[in-house]
């Protein structure tokens, strides 16, 4: 869950949700900047689908009693993480095979320098499952190191969006993005290595260096509770009682 604190309320964005964010911006990538067209439908597949292992957990959201808030994507803990890590990733192949590759890479990459048996093991058995696909798809290494950097990007433009107050001032913005966000050196037709973009409105991000074929509408589904909701009913109840709320939020390169 994604999860933004106000003084009497909570915004929540289900990670599902946000990569649905990050499917729809990526889709309109530069044709002339994709490399290996002919796994364009897996890569896009594995965007829209490379946070599927939260869906059934973020429909009945954790309260975390320590901070007094729901958990978020960030807090969650590792144990229960990598269950639904693994279950998204075994979802995915289900569908398609170089799309779990992707998508094994991202999880795998989050639990590194995460010392438990269970992550170790997590990491070892995805390394198993990559290389299990590489050969069965021979696959092209280099080639995948662009896809997979395409998938850190949309995550990346999504969760600056989820993650930040529509409109807000770059002085105030999450500090994951301060300083822009961070291009891989797989990426082509690039000049610099960080990404820089900002809320010019309410409903419009801007980006400097603009990938996209054109000015890219998306609709972002969020829930806002009320805190004294939460503790007149629960999270569960309330979370499930609240309508989703859709905001129009449109990319777009800097003028």
């Amino acid at each position: 869950m994604i999860v933004r604190e106000h003084a009497d309320k909570f915004v929540l964005i289900e990670q599902d949700n946000h990569a649905q964010v990050s499917g729809d911006i990526m889709t309109k990538w530069k044709e002339s900047l994709f490399k290996g067209p002919a796994f364009k439908k897996s890569v896009n597949y594995a965007i829209y689908n490379h946070d599927l292992g939260w869906k059934p957990f973020d429909l009945q959201p954790f309260w975390n009693d320590e901070k007094q808030a729901p958990y978020t994507f960030v807090d969650f803990p590792s144990l229960p993480k990598i269950v639904l890590y693994k279950n998204g990733i075994d979802e995915v192949e289900k569908k398609d095979a170089y799309a779990a590759l992707l998508c094994s890479e991202h999880y795998k990459r989050f639990l590194l320098n995460n010392t438990s048996d269970e992550a170790q093991s997590f990491v070892k058995e995805e390394e198993q499952r990559q290389e299990r696909i590489f050969q069965s798809l021979n696959a092209d290494k280099q080639q995948f190191k662009f896809h997979y950097s395409l998938v850190q990007l949309g995550d990346n433009l999504s969760l600056y969006i989820c993650l930040n107050e529509p409109g807000v001032s770059k002085a105030k913005e999450h500090p994951f993005f301060k300083d822009g966000i961070p291009l891989s050196s797989d990426l082509n037709g690039f000049n610099h290595n960080t990404l820089k973009l900002r809320w010019t409105s309410e409903n419009i991000v801007s980006i400097s260096e603009f990938p996209f074929e054109n000015s890219v509408e998306v609709k972002l589904k969020q829930k806002v509770l009320e805190k004294h909701a939460i503790t007149a009913h629960g999270l569960i109840k309330c979370y499930e009682e609240t309508p989703y709320e859709e905001i129009s939020i449109s990319v777009e390169p800097e003028v």
